[in-house]
This record gives C-alpha cells, structure tokens and sequence, in this order.
C-alpha cells in the first residue's frame, strides 16, 4: 500500500495546476454519472453524503490555499 502512496505522490509532484484541474473535472463527472445512475430511493442520502464529503474537504483545501495566498497571516503572533 505504502507503494502505491509512493507512486500517487510522484504523480503528484510531476503535475501542473491544468493537470489537477482535469482531475478534478473528470472526478466531478464521474460523480454526476454515479448519482445519475442511482435509484430515487437512494438519491436523499447519497447528496447528504456528498454535501458532507465536500464540506470536510473544503474548509482544509481553503485554509491551505488562503494560507499561500497571505503567509505569515496566521501564524502565531508571539
């Protein structure tokens, strides 16, 4: 498993930013296609599930990328 880790982040270091957004483009269509195709009766929990998975990855991805934008903004001040 460690190898696999190793080779997503090689993968990782060898991409651009257009790279990561394709990625992410093709994820977010995977995503739709897979909530397209499933049945009404799971169609509530399966967006409640997603509007959680977004959350919880959001806030981390904005305070890292706010924390690019304005170094030192945040660090303590002591």
């Amino acid at each position: 498993m460690r190898y696999l880790f190793d080779l997503a982040d090689q993968y990782i270091r060898e991409c651009d930013w257009k790279d990561l957004a394709l990625l992410k483009l093709c994820l977010c269509a995977m995503g739709i296609l897979l909530g397209a195709a499933a049945p009404a009766r799971w169609k509530k929990p399966l967006a409640f599930g997603a509007v959680g998975v977004f959350i919880a990855t959001y806030i981390p991805l904005m305070a890292k990328f706010l924390a690019v934008c304005f170094p030192g903004e945040w660090e303590d001040k002591r």
